[in-house]
């Protein structure tokens, strides 16, 4: 069956996840989402309220596998993110960290080729460290501790995940960019929304966002779930802001290290270590590597799609200025009185 609202030749452009057909969901699935609230969507085509969020019909099936067939380990490391908040860059510099005696970060791709190459110059970081609601390989076989990710709010997280020793890194970004940075991606995946008339569209998206309607959304819920509970367990959550790691990269990449067990030697902290790994991925050596400009992920979505500009601040040049007041005061009244600011 086909996606509604969507043309036949853009199918094999458009991620599965987006897809409204029913193909490959369990009937415990269909019954539930038959039960579920339902909006039609600018960025999918149709989301459905579970658990307090919202999420596509293949997201939800991904849901339930997730939460039916996960065991998390206490070695396990978890990288957790609302869509467009650094998750590639944190996937990058996290998956750098653990495996930087094995693969030395050198931000020179023509000498790590000669040495050893590096595993982020061939892959791309979402494959690296697979988002467990979009795809569910075999991590049972993955050696330890094994890096994985997911956008899905706490509340959604399997029981044994919650229940485990296991790490958790959260990274939120200033709402106003992450909806920015959101709008824009949806547009690189949904040729339809590719028109010239873009200001209807982004009106259209602001609105739902604003309401909380937005894949994996209310954002403001998302952050504060991660919030509470890294207030509350902090030895188990570390709760981060995108732009702390843009301001302070060198201080934040050390308390990165020391959370996940990896804290940097006095060898490497007088080297260039911690230098290499931060140019090796910054925005510009990751965007410009030959496998994120021309490559593509499993699912047919290309990788230059996930680099943009990186950018604190960027909502400015495409939010008016009510826009900017009204998603300001929102993220005050739901945030400010616990304390976070942006």
């Amino acid at each position: 069956m086909a996606a509604e609202n969507t043309k036949p030749s853009d199918l094999d452009i458009i991620p599965k996840y987006l897809l409204a057909d029913d193909e490959g969901l369990s009937q415990e699935c269909l019954d539930l989402i038959a039960t579920l609230p339902s909006e039609p969507d600018w960025f999918a085509t149709r989301l459905y309220q579970c658990q307090g969020f919202w999420h596509t019909k293949r997201l939800t099936q991904g849901i339930l596998n997730f939460q039916s067939h996960f065991e998390a380990r206490d070695s396990d490391i978890f990288l957790v993110t609302f869509p467009k908040c650094g998750t590639t860059w944190l996937k990058a510099l996290t998956s750098t960290l653990l495996n930087r005696k094995i693969h030395y970060p050198n931000p020179n791709p023509d000498l790590t080729r000669i040495i050893s190459p590096h595993p982020l110059f061939t892959v791309n970081p979402q494959v690296l460290v697979p988002l467990l609601e979009f795809i569910q390989p075999a991590v049972s076989s993955f050696p330890s501790p094994r890096l994985l990710a997911t956008h899905l709010p706490y509340v959604s997280l399997p029981e044994s995940l919650k229940q485990s020793r296991c790490k958790i890194i959260y990274m939120c970004r200033n709402p106003k960019d992450a909806f920015v940075s959101l709008w824009h991606f949806g547009n690189k995946l949904r040729p339809d929304h590719n028109t010239r008339d873009q200001s209807n569209k982004i009106d259209d998206a602001f609105e739902k966002f604003c309401r909380g309607v937005s894949i994996f959304g209310p954002l403001w819920d998302h952050v504060l779930g991660y919030y509470k509970e890294s207030v509350e367990r902090p030895e188990k959550i570390m709760f981060l802001k995108y732009e702390q790691l843009k301001d302070e990269p060198v201080k934040i990449l050390k308390k990165l290290a020391e959370f996940i067990g990896c804290g940097f030697s006095k060898e490497e902290e007088d080297g260039d270590v911690i230098s290499d790994i931060l140019k090796l991925r910054s925005f510009e050596t990751l965007s410009n590597l030959e496998v994120n400009k021309k490559g593509k992920l499993p699912s047919g979505v290309e990788n230059k799609v996930f680099f943009r500009r990186g950018e604190v601040g960027d909502s400015k040049n495409f939010l008016t200025a009510d826009m900017i007041q009204r998603l300001n005061a929102i993220t005050q009244e739901k945030l400010g009185k616990h304390g976070l600011k942006f």
